[in-house]
């Protein structure tokens, strides 16, 4: 009887072939090692939390994608972001932190949205976060775009754009114009600007009932120019309300800090119709663009928040932060063949033994090779040379260490490279600094 069962995965999560696994790897440790260069600290928090600490805040679609479940008398559920659980963990640890608290989380995140072509149910987030006690300095504001910077010029992605606004800004001229009860509404209709158009979101701000404040909203959302021309032409503006000018005044702060970060002032644009996170941000808010690859839309984002843990502790924690969605971004590059493999293994040689007798000589060398940091493997199985010469071509190692009795007695090892087919004796003391030398 075939009691066998067929192997497959639940849709909407990614599961990759080895040489695609390394390629994803060496961007997540770009992303870390930019993270660490600016002195954030790792955290991981379990994937499982207690449902009334995840949901403390959440409500509407956000409840409805949470994996939700039962295990004895506890009610659980799946983490369905990274700042949730950095909430709780901030006001569970209040006592025992040092702020301002600068953390960075790479994990999966899980939420049961319905699959679709590039949307997933199972996918890492690379978050950063700077938490302040009671405040937090404008500089910070900076330095997370800082921090995207320079990933994105480290991953080589081509030319991108660092995209900034300033949510006060918004806040404060639809107060002065008289929308402020209609805020939330003005800021959605004008955040969809680049999906339906300029005519559209007219449309959709006469129908909201903005009359003949449509005219003044659209032309202050297509103001043009420089950055410094930007700011100037909203300061031009003569808005006399405190929330506004407070909103211009840090954004052009940020930008100036940005500069004293060394990043190139090119990278950044100041983009009004940013509003990102209506009922979240409160000022400074980023959106991340790969100019030649527009179609990915937005692949990093964020901005400052007052009150991190609000709905679990009474101390006030303002922040800044951002995220990158890896799993998302990867198969988004991967489909466009912006980025592809570059190789097989990681192994930098690979040790043939032409029979077991030569099998302590084998392993004394691949010891030797370990041990001055060569990644090194070798294949034990008893095959022809014919078919182990065909398992090294297969897998794409670099180096082929062939070891028979004749090297045993001399000493040596054969050493191929697989890439050029030259073969030479070496010694096995030499054979490190030969490969490090051509890598």
């Amino acid at each position: 009887m075939d009691n066998k069962v067929t192997p497959k995965i639940l849709p909407g999560f990614m599961e990759l072939l080895p040489e695609e696994q390394i390629l994803f790897n060496r961007i997540k440790d770009e992303i870390k090692n930019v993270y660490e260069s600016f002195g954030f600290l790792p955290l991981d928090t379990p994937v499982i939390e207690y449902s009334e600490v995840l949901l403390a805040k959440a409500g509407g679609e956000t409840e409805k994608q949470i994996y939700r479940f039962s295990k004895g008398d506890n009610d659980l559920a799946l983490r369905f972001d990274l700042t949730v659980p950095l909430a709780r963990y901030v006001a569970q640890r209040y006592n025992d932190l040092t702020f301002p608290f600068k953390r960075y989380q790479i994990s999966k995140v899980y939420r049961g949205e319905r699959p679709q072509k590039g949307r997933f149910r199972e996918f890492y987030q690379c978050d950063i976060d700077i938490i302040g006690n009671t405040s937090l300095d404008i500089i910070y504001d900076a330095e997370i775009p800082a921090v995207i910077y320079n990933i994105f010029k480290r991953l080589e992605l081509g030319d991108f754009t660092i995209k900034l606004n300033n949510r006060k800004i918004l806040g404060g001229f639809f107060e002065y114009i008289g929308l402020s009860d209609k805020t939330a509404d003005v800021l959605r209709i004008i955040d969809k600007i680049e999906k339906i158009g300029a005519d559209n979101v007219k449309t959709e701000l006469i129908k909201l009932g903005a009359g003949d404040n449509t005219r003044r909203i659209m032309d202050f959302v297509s103001i043009s120019g420089t950055n410094a021309e930007k700011l100037e032409k909203l300061k031009s503006l003569g808005v006399e309300n405190d929330t506004f000018n407070e909103g211009v005044s840090e954004l052009e702060e940020v930008l100036g800090y940005i500069a004293m970060l060394g990043c190139d002032e090119k990278n950044f644009e100041i983009e009004l119709t940013i509003a990102r996170g209506l009922d979240y941000y409160t000022g400074t808010v980023y959106e991340t663009f790969l100019n030649e690859y527009s179609a990915l839309g937005s692949v990093c984002s964020g901005g400052r928040y007052d009150n991190l843990a609000e709905f679990y502790t009474k101390q006030k924690l303002p922040g800044v932060g951002v995220s990158i969605g890896l799993t998302r971004l990867f198969y988004q590059l991967r489909e466009m063949e912006i980025i592809k493999p570059e190789a097989k293994t990681l192994v930098k040689a690979l040790i043939l033994p032409m029979d077991k007798s030569v099998t302590d000589f084998a392993l004394s060398t691949a010891s030797l090779l370990r041990s001055q940091g060569i990644p090194t493997d070798i294949y034990h199985e008893n095959k022809g040379m014919k078919q182990k010469m065909k398992y090294a071509n297969k897998t794409g190692v670099p180096y082929a260490i062939i070891i028979g009795e004749n090297e045993v007695e001399n000493g040596i090892v054969m050493l191929k490279n697989m890439n050029t087919g030259e073969q030479s004796a070496v010694r096995p003391t030499e054979l490190a600094n030969i490969i490090k030398g051509d890598n």
